[in-house]
């Protein structure tokens, strides 16, 4: 096992063991944000080497690439084996990433809450939603503090678990524009959208406003994100019953480095999810010059402010409205992008990990 290089200054430990060789959400997250954390010299608990860190290694099997098992490795793995690395590096703080933590032991941390959607939209027999509904809470009330992302995260904290607002700091998340950026390159016939295809993304939605578009034959839509075993089947029948499985694409997982190029090429985002912890997609087409539509619920207007068109996302006219103006108008289409371009400007992941890193200083 790498055990970590310098005992003395462990004060501070980070839980990477969620971690994606493919990565997505919490995993970009916590990849971005370490580099940020550097100077609080944290030991990183990590299945992945990171250069100049001290590391100490923890199993690769802990992820949602393993499935359920994964899951569930990973908090009985939190729960029993990680207050004993805590205790041996002599810890002071542990940080995660995620709204995990060892519960009823003398570990104090600090954790990152991303959204509560399983309880805004709860599925029976969901492991998700019971992991929400009795896990998360314990951790959230025993933690020192809780970071989230926007204020509607910071809200449905609060609403639904009532703990205090005074517990709680929002920092919101930001594109890396050093990989997402205009490209110059000329825009193609489709629309995107980037994503899980989970319920609450509104892809049905999204697909009958497709369907409605005035001269719809002279676009596409792409689709880009994990095939889900539940929901894509159902997408992809939806599809040929609305006649438009020639000009729907389903691209599964997209590799990072080939997003910017499809977000570059792409009309627009469209982006009409009925929930969202941040909604980072919409930054990240933002700054690579590229218009967004996206919902005026949660999160999404914090992120948007006033450089996409908003719809109500069950309104599947409205969708459609905003699709067709952007499709067909060149001067809103050049206004949105540069609107975008300024105000993902605004956010960056060194203001992120400043503001993360004061948080942790208060407690260490």
């Amino acid at each position: 096992m790498n055990i970590v290089k310098n005992i003395s200054a462990n004060k501070l430990i980070i839980n990477l063991s969620i971690l994606l060789s493919k990565p997505t959400g919490i995993s970009n997250y916590a990849d971005h944000l370490v580099h940020y954390l550097k100077f609080l010299q944290p030991t990183l608990l990590t299945a992945k080497n990171y250069p100049d860190f001290n590391c100490y290694l923890v199993p690769d099997n802990l992820t949602p690439a393993q499935g359920t098992k994964g899951h569930f490795r990973r908090l009985i793995w939190t729960q029993f084996q990680l207050p004993q690395i805590y205790k041996n590096l002599r810890s002071h703080l542990l940080f995660s990433p995620l709204p995990e933590a060892p519960i009823y032991t003398n570990c104090r941390f600090v954790v990152m809450s991303h959204d509560l959607i399983p309880l805004r939209f709860p599925k029976r027999f969901s492991r998700l939603t019971s992991y929400h509904r009795y896990y998360v809470p314990q951790v959230l009330n025993q933690a020192q503090h809780i970071i989230c992302n926007s204020n509607a995260t910071a809200k449905d904290i609060i609403d639904f678990y009532q703990i205090p607002a005074s517990k709680i700091t929002s920092i919101p998340l930001a594109p890396d524009r050093t990989h997402f950026s205009p490209l110059n390159l000329p825009t193609c016939n489709y629309f995107l959208y980037i994503g899980r295809q989970d319920i609450y993304k509104n892809l049905n939605t999204l697909l009958t406003a497709f369907a409605a578009l005035p001269n719809s034959s002279d676009y596409e839509l792409w689709l880009a994100g994990p095939t889900d075993l539940r929901y894509t089947s159902i997408l992809q029948g939806q599809v040929k019953e609305l006649g438009i499985s020639n000009r729907v694409k389903f691209l599964n997982y997209v590799p990072y480095s080939e997003l910017p190029k499809i977000i570059n090429q792409a009309i627009a985002l469209v982006f009409p999810s009925l929930w969202e912890g941040f909604g980072l997609p919409v930054l990240e087409a933002m700054a690579c010059g590229t218009p967004v539509i996206t919902s005026n619920l949660s999160s999404l207007p914090e992120v948007a402010g006033d450089a996409a068109i908003l719809i109500d996302p069950y309104n599947t006219a409205e969708i459609t409205e905003a699709m067709q103006a952007i499709a067909t108008n060149s001067e809103l289409r050049s206004r949105l992008s540069s609107q975008g371009i300024t105000h993902s400007q605004q956010f960056s992941w060194e203001k992120t990990g400043k503001a993360t890193a004061e948080v942790l200083s208060r407690y260490l």
